[in-house]
């Protein structure tokens, strides 16, 4: 769906977006990776110095999650207002509405409501982020940081993705989550495909309109009521 008539125009922005932000992402791991490795393991005690083969690749996995949550946060901000749009089109598409040309003016009248939602999901992410962050700098436990680092990542996905369509159907934040509980494993293994994907170069450039797309379809099959026939418009 990513190339049809009506939907590209909301699929090129976050793909440009995508593309100028992955790559100062890139450009900064690049330049700075073995700095900020570097400083996070000057936190170890001298005492525990022996651990620093066992807390490099921990501190190695928390810099990448570092830097792909914020370069992310900001792009999710900058194309919330279109994903929205694109998640609204794909679903007349599939229960069979009208699809209007109105979508410019569309676009404009959803950005503050769409700005709100973002800063919903930050707040509700930021302090998971913090709390995971203070377990993996703690020694020993924090081993088990990657794990818990990529579970993280796959919710958040879910609930970054899903939110645009089950938004568009006047679902709050809150009852959002409790949707995405109701199918926790097959919101976790959406998440964790989203997570993935942006890990692969090129690919990752399409992930964001391709999960919205991805998480629309999901809403439909998996939590929105059928459509009456005559709420339906006629083609």
């Amino acid at each position: 769906m990513l190339t049809e008539p009506g939907l590209r125009s909301f699929v090129l922005v976050p793909l440009a977006i995508n593309l100028v932000l992955f790559t100062a992402a890139i450009y900064l791991l690049v330049q700075q990776f073995s700095s900020l490795v570097d400083y996070f393991l000057s936190y170890i005690p001298d005492w525990l110095s022996f651990l620093d083969w066992l807390m490099w690749p921990v501190f190695a996995v928390l810099v990448l999650v570092t830097v792909y949550f914020s370069f992310s946060i900001v792009a999710n901000f900058i194309a919330a207002p279109f994903n929205g749009l694109l998640a609204e089109r794909v679903e007349q598409r599939l229960r069979g509405a009208v699809i209007t040309d109105d979508g410019w003016k569309d676009l404009l009248a959803s950005v503050p409501r769409a700005l709100h939602r973002e800063m919903a999901k930050l707040l509700y992410q930021l302090p998971r982020f913090l709390l995971l962050l203070i377990i993996t700098l703690i020694p020993v436990i924090g081993l088990a940081a990657p794990v818990l680092w990529f579970l993280f990542g796959a919710w958040m996905m879910a609930v970054q993705y899903c939110d645009y369509p089950m938004d568009n159907n006047k679902i709050s934040f809150h009852d959002l989550r409790s949707h995405l509980k109701t199918r926790r494993l097959s919101s976790l293994g959406f998440g964790a495909l989203v997570s993935m994907g942006m890990l692969i170069p090129i690919l990752n450039l399409l992930i964001m309109p391709a999960a919205v797309i991805g998480a629309t379809i999901f809403w439909v099959e998996e939590f929105a009521q059928p459509v009456p026939e005559e709420a339906l418009e006629r083609l």
